[in-house]
């Protein structure tokens, strides 16, 4: 079975919970931790790869390679953040094609103007409806694997409103999208009501330090959300712990009292399925 299918058969059933990661050796944890999907973060590669602010700096062929290497380093499915697809309609469908061939199982477009911004920051401008419908269908007449997901993300919440999100959302699933990611939904009601209003599988962000409130995962799928991201959550975790670790060795000029908090050489190599005395890489 494809991970794309696997992915549809999986929201089909429930909701599910996808971690953020910028890396495979991340995305390899998430895997070990018992999740049943992995979420690309756009914000992620380009923070952690290029140290870079989440503004469409990356290239399309950047995330290519970078989800590329997350997506064949799991047995799960992994999605990834596509940005505003990297262009007009040609370089939606380019896109499309480069994913589905790195092993992506889905992708969300969304429609902000380009350079685009971070969903829950102040500033976002967005296209038109007709552009935005314009990309969706290519995208669905691109992929070659029907079972791709096409997700289709809207950031109108934060610029023309709420009720202005929920008719785009319509109007991108008659366009064909197979989900709706409606961004940076400022209430627990706003996400109810959005849930409401679009029968269609619907992906809910659970990024910190935003505009959303930190909704349960439990809360979310009793709402009807099918899909579930933390993109930022173990990278912001990961940042904070090596800061603090970093002024420690600043200051007294050993690893020593940390060395207990690291994971070891040998938990390393057997998230890598490496084993060293037989010089052998196992890869399935």
């Amino acid at each position: 079975m494809s991970k794309s299918k696997e992915l549809r058969e999986l929201i089909a059933r429930s909701a599910i919970m996808l971690p953020g990661v910028a890396n495979a050796a991340l995305a390899r944890q998430v895997e070990r931790a018992g999740f049943d999907a992995v979420y690309v973060s756009g914000a992620g590669m380009a923070n952690a790869t290029a140290g870079v602010p989440d503004i469409g700096l990356l290239t399309m062929t950047e995330v290519v390679t970078l989800a590329g290497y997350i997506a064949n380093a799991v047995k799960i499915p992994a999605i990834v953040d596509a940005d505003t697809g990297f262009g007009g309609a040609e370089n939606v469908a380019r896109t499309i094609h480069e994913l589905e061939q790195a092993g992506l199982a889905g992708c969300h477009i969304e429609d902000q103007e380009f350079p685009k911004r971070c969903g829950h920051l102040a500033g976002k401008t967005i296209v038109d409806v007709e552009e935005m419908v314009g990309k969706i269908k290519v995208a669905v007449a691109a992929r070659r694997d029907p079972d791709f997901m096409i997700i289709a993300r809207t950031d109108a919440r934060t610029v023309e409103g709420f009720d202005r999100a929920v008719e785009r959302a319509g109007q991108y699933f008659a366009a064909g999208a197979d989900a709706i990611f409606p961004e940076a939904l400022q209430t627990a009601e706003e996400f109810r009501d959005f849930a409401d209003e679009i029968d269609l599988p619907l992906l809910a962000n659970m990024t910190e330090f935003g505009k959303s409130p930190l909704l349960s995962f439990e809360q979310l799928a009793e709402l009807g959300y099918r899909l579930v991201i933390f993109p930022q959550s173990a990278f912001r975790v990961s940042m904070k712990a090596s800061e603090q670790f970093l002024a420690a060795l600043r200051k007294t000029g050993t690893q020593s009292d940390w060395v207990d908090k690291m994971q070891t050489r040998q938990e390393l190599y057997d998230l890598l399925d490496y084993d060293p005395a037989a010089g052998e890489w196992r890869r399935d």
